[in-house]
């Protein structure tokens, strides 16, 4: 069972972030912060959604948001992902599956006929109250961070 509801607000919850810094989920309060799940670090959809974000970062900021990407990618997988592909944002290294399990991104996925655990494609939009506003699950990467940023504004309005 997800902690993370939406309509409420979000578990602080400690996170381990590139650059090696720690910090708290409640340190980004006082704005937006769109925090994306992916499978795997360094993957074709993985990359091309760090793509798009990166991207959009201008516009994301012009609204005064933040974004975070996660995964259970150790946190030197997740440097070399950023550092690779140049992403404008830090990306989270959730080897312990805390932040998964609390957004309850974790599920029994068919991989090549086996059925294995991983992470469900997800982006959580949590305003600047800490508040959870809304919830992308099953995510298709292509147009998702335009749909993302029409949240942003919308909830900035």
């Amino acid at each position: 069972m997800a902690d993370a509801v939406v309509g409420k607000k979000v578990p602080d919850l400690a996170l381990h972030l590139t650059g090696d810094r720690k910090v708290k989920l409640t340190d980004f309060a006082g704005k937006p912060l769109v925090l994306y799940f992916y499978p795997k670090a360094s993957t074709p959809g993985c990359t091309q959604e760090g793509l798009d974000f990166s991207a959009a970062i201008a516009k994301f900021r012009r609204q005064s948001c933040a974004i975070l990407g996660a995964s259970r990618d150790s946190l030197k997988a997740q440097e070399n992902f950023k550092t690779k592909q140049a992403f404008a944002f830090d990306l989270v290294s959730d080897s312990d599956e805390a932040l998964c399990n609390a957004f309850g991104v974790i599920k029994m996925k068919n991989m090549y006929g086996k059925q294995v655990r991983g992470i469900e494609r997800s982006t959580f939009l949590i305003g600047a109250d800490g508040v959870l506003r809304q919830e992308w699950r099953g995510v298709k990467v292509k147009g998702h961070v335009e749909q993302v940023l029409d949240a942003v504004k919308a909830l900035n309005k």
